[in-house]
């Protein structure tokens, strides 16, 4: 898809942790499957392939597959709605829900397959046995955005064999097409392509992206789901510091934020940006959002739910540290971060199972560090520049979860990517925005190196520190 028919408002969502691939999307593939039915089914069976079988039970995809198929969406279920997260699911049973009652049987293949490492296959029957739907194929290709298998062939065409195959196929074709575009609309699918905007129109990244939502949304809609966002991650802060105990999933992971906090406030160190206390509350904030998130509480997906911590810090760092932090400064943050990922998902991917962590805390901190740099008054150019250094020191980051779980390194890595981004902000804001690696250079590596990186160090729990902390789960590498 072209970047720019990427929105803000499908790129940042709120819904619940831990993972947007691996709860967030099945979730809505479920719901999707059930809505292409036309009706509830009475029984049906769901094949988890690849990833989302690997590490599915630590994410909670079988929880969020099931309570999809009955009537639960992301904005409607909480840790309370049953089975409550941790709890085990048998492979076999029934579940209820808003739109009734379905029996199921759930199959965990880890062997992925062509299309996407993380694959959905649903089978349904109504209640005299009749199969109303045999092997129908969803795909969660990261951030919570779903493809259905008509979509992925439409996008890949003959031979493409990756997500990111099919991104790239499926942003070509519709070059081909700007007739079905909105009129008036700012096109772009590069970093090149969107300075080249900013160039001859001479309006900021954050102004054309909000030119671009105001025609295909109206500007009440994408400013309101923008304050909302930010709400969202506020709430999410307060949440994780005032929130104890410990996470659910068997590492006993406990809650650091709660702690950290109180020991923050008592030191009244809060507004002191000397030396380093400031990156104290950047670590703080991010440990916050990302304890909620893997407790499978309320974040917002940014661009995915492992790295949901990262924006939400940068911009608390920049609510605090800043000055002139106003509604408007975090619509323009927004606008501006929502660009660079545009950008990333169309050219690369931002699903740690196709590429590795590098596509989810490597992209979140290249739209914080441009968001940030944007609101301290940088040009596209430093902004670019920002996006680039940030994406750049991130790029053959791994995704090894130990145990399947969004914990271990997740939480205090999105701690690291925030302090990252600020630090690329600063840097670039330091420039004239040249540079000799450009971001669209750092995205296009970032997809080669996704490409070439082994299997069991994309969100398989089968190699990197889940190996080596003794938590493997047991896959065949392919």
């Amino acid at each position: 898809m072209s970047s720019h028919r990427v929105s803000v408002i499908d790129l940042f969502s709120i819904g619940i942790g831990p993972s947007s691939s691996h709860t967030v999307g099945p979730m809505r593939a479920s719901a999707a499957f059930v809505e292409k039915l036309g009706q509830l089914p009475a029984e049906v069976h769901v094949e988890l392939r690849g990833s989302l079988a690997a590490t599915g039970v630590g994410h909670g995809t079988d929880r969020a597959v099931l309570l999809g198929l009955v009537g639960y969406t992301p904005l409607t279920t909480d840790q309370s709605v049953e089975p409550v997260p941790g709890d085990p699911i048998p492979a076999k049973g029934t579940i209820s829900g808003p739109d009734g009652t379905v029996d199921y049987e759930l199959a965990f293949n880890p062997k992925p397959v062509a299309e996407h490492p993380n694959c959905l296959i649903f089978d349904a029957w109504d209640a005299r046995g009749t199969r109303l739907a045999s092997r129908t194929e969803y795909y969660s290709v990261g951030g919570g955005f779903i493809m259905d298998r008509a979509a992925m062939q439409e996008a890949a065409g003959e031979g493409a064999s990756s997500g990111i195959a099919a991104a790239t196929a499926l942003a070509e074709a519709e070059e081909k097409h700007t007739d079905s575009q909105p009129d008036g609309l700012h096109s772009f699918n590069s970093s090149a392509d969107l300075l080249a905007v900013c160039d001859r129109t001479g309006l900021t990244i954050a102004e054309v992206i909000a030119h671009n939502e105001n025609i295909t949304h109206g500007a009440t809609v994408y400013t309101a789901h923008l304050d909302s966002v930010w709400s969202a991650m506020q709430e999410c802060v307060k949440n994780g510091i005032s929130t104890e105990g410990t996470l659910p999933g068997g590492l006993n992971v406990r809650r650091r934020a709660p702690r950290m906090y109180a020991l923050l406030t008592s030191e009244q160190k809060r507004h002191n940006s000397e030396g380093l206390d400031a990156m104290e509350w950047v670590n703080l904030y991010a440990l916050a959002v990302n304890e909620e998130n893997a407790a499978h509480g309320r974040v917002v997906t940014a661009p995915t739910n492992g790295a949901a911590g990262i924006i939400p810090a940068v911009m608390h760092y920049c609510r605090d540290f800043t000055t002139d932090f106003s509604p408007e400064r975090a619509r323009e943050f927004l606008l501006t971060a929502g660009a660079i990922g545009a950008i990333i998902k169309t050219n690369a991917s931002i699903s740690g199972a196709e590429v590795g962590c590098q596509g989810e805390v490597g992209s979140a901190s290249a739209m914080a560090a441009a968001g940030m740099c944007a609101i301290l008054g940088g040009t596209p150019a430093q902004v670019e520049n920002a996006a680039e250094i940030a994406l750049e020191h991130n790029l053959g980051l791994t995704c090894d979860p130990v145990g399947g779980l969004v914990q271990v390194p997740c939480i205090e890595r999105n701690a690291i990517g925030a302090v990252k981004a600020i630090n690329a902000a600063r840097l670039a804001k330091w420039g004239d925005g040249t540079n000799i690696v450009t971001l669209d250079d750092a995205i296009e590596t970032m997809a080669a190196t996704g490409r070439d990186m082994m299997t069991k160090y994309k969100e398989t729990s089968v190699g990197g520190l889940a190996v080596q902390l003794g938590f493997p789960v047991s896959i065949t590498e392919c």
